[in-house]
């Protein structure tokens, strides 16, 4: 379990990261960086969710949920 800390130990510093750099962006008022910047915000958020609820069911014992997201592949 200690690698899936560390994974998302790395994916809430790049959310982090990508926080700062939107909020930068809000106070110099560059509305149109903003809006290019919030979908790779919200993706890096979305990511450390799904991830994080994956380690709870983990260590629930119940199967993770598969990516919902990956729409390549039926649910079996």
């Amino acid at each position: 379990m200690s690698v899936e800390s560390l994974i998302l130990d790395a994916k809430k510093a790049i959310l982090e990261e990508q926080h700062r750099r939107l909020q930068t962006l809000r106070e110099e008022g560059r509305w149109e960086d903003v809006l290019q910047q919030l979908p790779a915000t919200l993706s890096c958020a979305a990511d450390v969710l799904q991830h994080s609820l994956g380690m709870l069911q983990t260590m629930a014992g119940q199967q993770p949920l598969t990516d919902r997201s990956d729409r390549s592949a039926p649910p079996a």
